[in-house]
């Protein structure tokens, strides 16, 4: 079980699960709430690093936000900061998959002194993914007409908890490869439900102007980049291109991957972060 931590800093209290030894890592999602069952992407890094995986504002028992400004990520990149200065770690490694990556590229663009590596999987550095025919978030997806009904069901207040939790499944499956493998994939029990105002925050004011393409090239962190081959919500071309534009980073692709690569080829996966490990 992952241990609790409440840490005071000068931006507000935040709830940190903490287990491992060795290097330290931070781990977050930018729209998802964790607890002591951990996180299954998190849970593939406490054999080489000691893991803190940070609840942001408005998630589980963390400060809520005044203001819906405090979502954004630039805020919770300075909110992570907050974190690690009052941990007294003179740096730390960030991982973070899908939005989490992507959170990870804008604290590597705020704070690259802070940040001893980064991993981002599954992620991209423009809203443009929004655009490709290969995402399930374009209109040009065949898969466009399903997500936009499960988004709906989401966020709509008139649903039951049930009924979410039906379309959440849906949304996953939508993100793997292999369906018929999913049961296998989802037996131990972890967290990391999705906290719909902060998805909503990232949808409706951060994604429309998110690009931060340019600014990766000045970004010299040693970095690992990956994705699946075969990803319907951040196409895999995504990767390469944040892969092409960093100075620093080595690209893994999974081949019999959607979205979720951590579980989908676990062994794969934990071969990568022991590379990871040995970044500097």
């Amino acid at each position: 079980m992952w241990k609790r931590k409440m840490i005071e800093t000068k931006r507000g209290i935040f709830e940190v699960f903490v287990q491992g030894e060795g290097e330290a890592v931070c781990i977050t999602h930018l729209y998802s709430e964790f607890n002591e069952l951990g996180y299954y992407f998190a849970d593939a890094f406490v054999h080489a690093f000691k893991v803190y995986l940070v609840n942001l504002k408005g998630a589980g028992r963390s400060s809520k936000p005044v203001v819906g400004a405090e979502m954004s990520m630039k805020e919770s990149v300075g909110d992570l900061e907050a974190i690690r200065e009052e941990l007294g770690l003179e740096q730390w490694g960030f991982a973070g998959h899908s939005t989490g990556g992507m959170l990870g590229l804008v604290y590597a663009t705020c704070f690259p002194d802070s940040l001893s590596k980064i991993m981002v999987g599954g992620a991209t550095a423009t809203n443009k993914y929004m655009e490709h025919e290969g995402s399930m978030y374009s209109p040009s997806s065949p898969l466009n007409k399903k997500w936009k009904e499960i988004f709906y069901i989401m966020e709509s207040s008139q649903h039951t908890i049930e009924k979410k939790r039906a379309a959440n499944r849906e949304w996953t499956d939508m993100s793997l490869y292999n369906k018929r493998k999913r049961d296998g994939y989802f037996q131990k029990p972890s967290s990391g439900r999705v906290v719909q105002r902060r998805l909503n925050y990232f949808s409706f004011y951060d994604l429309p102007s998110f690009d931060i393409q340019d600014e990766l090239a000045r970004v010299s962190i040693p970095a690992i980049v990956y994705c699946g081959r075969h990803d319907a919500q951040c196409p895999f071309i995504f990767s390469e291109d944040i892969d092409a534009r960093l100075k620093n980073s080595k690209l893994y692709i999974f081949e019999e991957s959607n979205h979720f690569p951590y579980l989908e080829e676990k062994e794969g996966f934990m071969t990568m972060v022991s590379d990871f490990m040995k970044r500097n």
